[in-house]
């Protein structure tokens, strides 16, 4: 299909999981693609694997004037930009009393003042209409155990879709945001956690969730490229939870 055919689509942490899962489904709906990432070496091997064409940046998500310059990486080379997929994020779970201020700083860097600062630099080159898709998570409506950091970061992603949709709707860009469940990428893994002890968080999880099992990241990225594209164009400051009823 070629639902997203012509646009120039920008997929931050578009390396791994939902990002990466993203890109392939936006390039086989016709897009133009640049990801970016944090670590050179899972980058590199995303644009080797995505294919000819696809634009890498190495960036770091939590870093204000990396933005800027990401920005002007997207200036010169695509020239505009009609859909960003605010994907990078970071999953630190903990309990209230193992968090220090630098890990607490560093999870609303990376989750929340960098997507901020990247859709500023982005605006002069938004085309017009354009879609901005926030990616949150259902740990936003839950009271899960450890979440407290990672839950407040996602909030305050779903608040950015709502208010940035009123201030910017009538330039044609539309705001909305994706909160996936449990999904089956490599974020688990960056726990920290044993193998056994890592089985066992997943099958707590995974007992919570009504559908009985984690989502996909092509589950995911379908409703992305919805969002992404032109048949959403009614959709404005709007959360598609895709969680298998967790949330429930």
């Amino acid at each position: 299909m070629d639902r997203l055919k012509g646009k120039r689509a920008l997929i931050t942490g578009g390396t791994t999981g939902i990002g990466l899962e993203t890109a392939r489904q936006f390039l086989s709906e016709g897009a133009r693609v640049a990801i970016t990432g944090n670590n050179p070496a899972n980058l590199e091997a995303a644009r080797l694997g995505l294919g000819v064409g696809v634009l890498a940046i190495q960036s770091d998500a939590s870093d204000a004037k990396a933005q800027q310059e990401v920005a002007e990486t997207i200036r010169k080379e695509f020239e505009g930009l009609d859909v960003l997929f605010v994907n990078a994020g970071s999953a630190d779970l903990r309990p209230v009393e193992r968090w220090d201020e630098i890990a607490y700083d560093r999870s609303f860097a990376i989750n929340v003042k960098g997507p901020f600062f990247l859709i500023q630099a982005l605006l002069p080159l938004f085309g017009n209409p354009s879609s901005v898709i926030l990616n949150a998570s259902v740990n936003a409506h839950i009271g899960m155990p450890n979440t407290s950091v990672y839950g407040a970061t996602k909030a305050a992603l779903l608040s950015m879709a709502r208010t940035l949709s009123g201030e910017l709707i009538s330039r044609g860009i539309r705001v909305n945001a994706v909160s996936p469940g449990p999904i089956t990428t490599p974020l688990y893994g960056k726990l920290g956690l044993s193998a056994s002890d890592l089985q066992s968080v997943a099958a707590s999880i995974k007992s919570q969730v009504p559908a009985g099992r984690f989502g996909e990241p092509s589950e995911i990225a379908k409703a992305i490229v919805f969002l992404a594209s032109d048949e959403s164009a009614f959709t404005v400051g709007s959360e598609l939870l895709i969680d298998g009823g967790m949330s429930l």
